[in-house]
């Protein structure tokens, strides 16, 4: 599912919204990649810090190589440089999600943990993949990170119906011992 959800962000992030004028300041990917967040941060509460963490780590491998071998033009430098600032970005602001809900998964309000790791996780994202993505390409790479993250904070309170829903469904079996079997 992660992977799906980043690559499918890796591709519509190359599509300016075209609507209300919109197209200098959001692209698609906006309204696909908060997803990543929501499903971060249900493994964090069901599962803990380490599985959360393994799942950035299939979903970053998943990710990168769907990118690379699917959605990548070798022959246009910003189609390789979406690829690169898509697999950095994932990578840091996730494990940053990973981490900011782990330190706040205690808190007395639910939806502290997501919103925050969300918030942040999306804020250093934005940036690192629109910079490495687009600086010096001569499209406004600084405009369309305000607009995505702008989307992205919407839609990261927005998640969390999604969250609050499914966290009633799911338990926390991050405080269950592992038994080891021979």
């Amino acid at each position: 599912m992660m992977g799906l959800v980043v690559i499918s962000s890796n591709f519509l992030v190359q599509f300016p919204v075209k609507i209300f004028g919109l197209e200098k300041l959001l692209t698609y990917g906006a309204f696909s990649y908060p997803i990543t967040f929501l499903i971060t941060d249900l493994a964090n509460r069901a599962f803990g810090k380490g599985e959360a963490r393994k799942i950035v780590y299939i979903g970053f491998v998943i990710g990168v190589m769907l990118t690379l071998f699917i959605s990548t033009n070798y022959q246009d430098i910003i189609s390789i440089r979406i690829a690169i600032g898509s697999g950095l970005a994932f990578f840091i602001a996730q494990n940053l999600d990973v981490n900011i809900f782990d330190k706040l998964r205690k808190h007395r309000f639910w939806f502290t943990a997501p919103l925050a790791s969300s918030i942040l996780g999306s804020t250093v994202d934005t940036f690192l993949f629109f910079g490495i993505a687009f600086y010096g390409t001569g499209i406004s790479w600084l405009t369309l990170s305000i607009g995505d993250l702008v989307v992205k904070l919407l839609i990261a309170m927005l998640m969390l119906v999604p969250f609050k829903l499914l966290l009633n469904i799911i338990k926390d079996f991050s405080s269950i011992k592992k038994v080891k079997t021979i």
